[in-house]
C-alpha cells in the first residue's frame, strides 16, 4: 500500500506536468503562428504569411534530425537532463520573438528585427518538440495497462492551448493589448523555467528509478520476462510495422499540421482578419474544449481495444476538419464551422494521443523510443512542410485543390493502417486485455 501511495503522488505530478508539457508544445509547435499572422499581416504593413511561416517551415525540417537527436538522447541519458537544458534554451527564444517586435500595432515591419524575429522563432519550433517526446516517454516508462488513458490525460494540454492560447489569447491581446502579444511571450518563458524547476526536483525518468513498478503493480511488467533488444536504425527500418506506422500516422500528423498551421490563413482570406478573430475562433474554442474530454476517449479507446481500433477511428474522424475547410464559403458558414470546431476536437485530442500509444503497442515499452526516434523523425519529413504548402495554395486562390489532397492523404494513412489489425500488442499481457484472459 505504501508503495502504491508513492506511485500514485508521482503519477499525479506527472500527469500535470504532462499536461504543461502538451500545452506549450501544441501552442510552441504549431498553433502559435496563427497568433503571430493575426497581429503580423502584409495589410498593417508588417510582415507577410509567408514570411512568418518560413521559421516554423525550416524549424519543421530541423526537427527531423532533432526527433533523432532527442531521442538518442533519452536513450543515453534519460529523460530529465536533455530536456532541461532545451527547454532553458527554449525560454530564451520566446523572449527573443518578443523583442524582434515587428506587430501591425507598432508600426509593422519598421518596428521589427526579421532575422532576430526567424532566429528566435526557430530555436522555439526546435526547442518545443522535446517537451511532446519527453512527456510520451515518461508516460511510456510509468505506465503500462493504463498508458492509453494516461495519454489522454496529458494530451489534454493541447486542445487547453487552443482554448487559452489560440482563442482566448487572440482574444485578449486584440481587445485589451492592441494587437501587442509580446506580454505573452514573456509569460511563457516564465512558466517553461518553472516547469523545469518542478522537472528537476520532482520526476524521475522511470519507476524503477524510484523503487517502483509500472502502473504502481507489486511486480516486473511479465511482458518484459526476455532480454531487451536495443533496436538498432536498420533493424527497425527493415520491419513492415515500423513502415506501416510511418505512412499511418505520418498521414495522420501530416493533416493536423497542415489543418492547425493555415487555419488562420484560410480563413482571413474568406473575411479578413475580423472573420478569424471576431467569429472563427469561438467556434475554434468550443472545439478545443471539446477536444478536452476527446483526449481521454482516444486514451479509453485505447485501452478498451487497442491501439489499432482506435486510430481508424481517429483517421475517420480527420475528415470531417478537412471537408469543413474545404467547403467554406466567403464570409463564413456557421454550420460548417460547428463541424469544424468538433472535427478540431477530434483532430487535436486524438492524433497526440494515439500517436505514442501505437508506437508503444508494436514495439512494447523498452523499445519504445528506441523505434520512435526513427520513425517520428521520417513521419515529419512531409508533414515538416505541411502548413506551408497549405499557406501558399490558399494565397494562390487554390484552398480547394488544398483541401482535396488532404483528402486523399487521409485515405492512404487508413488503407495503412488495416495491416497493422493483424500486429499484437507487445505488452498485452500486462495490458488491460490481461484482465479478460
Amino acid at each position: 500500500m505504501a508503495k502504491n501511495k508513492k506511485f500514485l503522488g508521482y503519477a499525479i505530478l506527472l500527469c500535470i506536468l504532462g499536461v504543461i508539457f502538451m500545452f506549450l508544445y501544441s501552442g510552441l509547435q504549431n498553433d502559435q503562428i496563427n497568433i503571430i499572422q493575426a497581429f503580423i499581416t502584409a495589410d498593417g504593413s508588417g510582415w507577410n504569411a509567408k514570411a512568418t511561416q518560413m521559421p516554423m517551415t525550416v524549424g519543421n525540417v530541423i526537427c527531423i534530425l532533432l526527433t533523432f537527436v532527442y531521442g538518442t538522447l533519452f536513450i543515453k541519458f534519460g529523460v530529465k537532463k536533455p530536456l532541461i537544458v532545451v527547454m532553458i534554451i527554449t525560454a530564451i527564444a520566446t523572449i527573443g520573438i518578443a523583442a524582434a517586435n515587428g506587430l501591425d500595432c507598432n508600426g509593422g515591419a519598421a518596428s521589427g528585427n526579421y532575422g532576430l524575429f526567424f532566429i528566435s522563432l526557430l530555436i522555439v519550433r526546435c526547442g518545443c518538440m522535446i517537451l511532446q517526446m519527453a512527456g510520451f516517454m515518461l508516460v511510456a516508462n510509468w505506465f503500462i495497462k493504463f498508458r492509453g488513458q494516461i495519454m489522454g490525460v496529458i494530451t489534454m494540454g493541447s486542445p487547453i492551448f487552443s482554448v487559452v492560447g489560440t482563442s482566448g489569447m487572440s482574444k485578449i491581446i486584440m481587445n485589451k493589448f492592441g494587437g501587442d502579444y509580446r506580454p505573452f511571450y514573456v509569460a511563457i518563458a516564465v512558466l517553461i523555467v518553472i516547469v523545469c524547476i518542478v522537472v528537476a526536483v520532482g520526476i524521475k525518468d522511470t519507476p524503477e528509478d524510484a523503487g517502483l513498478y509500472p502502473d504502481g503493480a507489486d511486480h516486473a511488467p511479465i511482458s518484459e520476462e526476455n532480454a531487451e533488444i536495443k533496436l538498432t536504425v536498420g533493424q527497425v527500418l527493415r520491419q513492415k510495422k515500423a513502415w506501416l506506422l510511418i505512412v499511418s500516422f505520418g498521414a495522420f500528423q501530416f493533416i493536423i499540421n497542415a489543418c492547425m498551421g493555415s487555419m488562420a490563413v484560410r480563413y482571413i482570406s474568406l473575411g479578413g482578419p475580423e472573420l478569424w478573430v471576431q467569429k472563427a475562433v469561438t467556434f475554434l474554442a468550443v472545439g478545443a474544449i471539446l477536444g478536452i474530454p476527446m483526449s481521454y476517449v482516444f486514451g479509453f479507446l485505447d485501452d478498451k481495444f487497442g491501439s489499432v481500433k482506435a486510430s481508424i477511428v481517429l483517421g475517420i474522424c480527420e475528415f470531417l476538419p478537412v471537408l469543413c475547410l474545404m467547403l467554406q464559403p466567403e464570409g463564413g458558414s456557421v454550420p460548417l464551422m460547428v463541424g469544424w470546431g468538433f472535427g478540431v476536437a477530434c483532430m487535436t485530442g486524438g492524433v497526440p494521443t494515439m500517436h505514442p500509444c501505437i508506437t508503444s503497442y508494436a514495439y512494447g515499452r523498452r523499445e519504445y523510443q528506441s523505434a520512435n526516434r526513427i520513425i517520428m523523425a521520417i513521419q515529419l519529413i512531409p508533414s515538416a512542410v505541411a502548413a506551408m504548402m497549405m499557406v501558399a495554395l490558399i494565397e494562390a486562390g487554390k484552398g480547394t485543390l488544398a483541401y482535396g489532397i488532404l483528402v486523399v492523404i487521409i485515405i492512404v494513412g487508413l488503407i495503412a493502417m488495416i495491416p497493422m489489425l493483424k500486429i499484437p500488442d507487445a505488452n498485452a499481457a500486462d495490458r488491460m486485455y490481461a484482465d479478460k484472459q
